[in-house]
């Protein structure tokens, strides 16, 4: 039987291996819709694919192992009956900064995309 007037007259389809379909479905029931086209037309017309740049955590996690290295440093000499001199503790000031800077960073990038979802 062809229906007059079908509004969606394309047909798009894809393959998918058994663990896909099982994923698939798994989010299907998750999100409690219950038709397979409902979920595949809504997921293409408004899902969003997130891809994560993490080289700002990266940058951030250098930064804390440099601020690490330098406090140990410290402690060490400090530890060992010497003392502790003002341009070790501005260099950590310095990095200690600069990691607040990177947070700072990453909290701002994540938040737009939280605003875009």
């Amino acid at each position: 039987m062809i229906i007059q007037n079908l509004k969606r007259s394309i047909n798009l389809g894809f393959r998918v291996t058994e663990e896909e379909k099982a994923l698939i479905y798994r989010r299907m029931e998750e999100v409690g819709i219950r038709n397979l086209r409902a979920y595949l037309l809504k997921m293409a017309l408004n899902g969003m694919l997130v891809t994560l740049d993490l080289k700002d955590v990266r940058e951030c996690n250098r930064l804390l192992r440099n601020l690490t290295n330098n406090v140990n440093q410290i402690a060490k000499r400090v530890n060992g009956g010497g003392n502790v001199h003002s341009a070790d503790l501005a260099k950590v000031q310095s990095t200690l900064s600069a990691v607040w800077n990177q947070q700072d960073k990453i909290i701002r990038s994540l938040t737009k995309v939280l605003e875009v979802a």
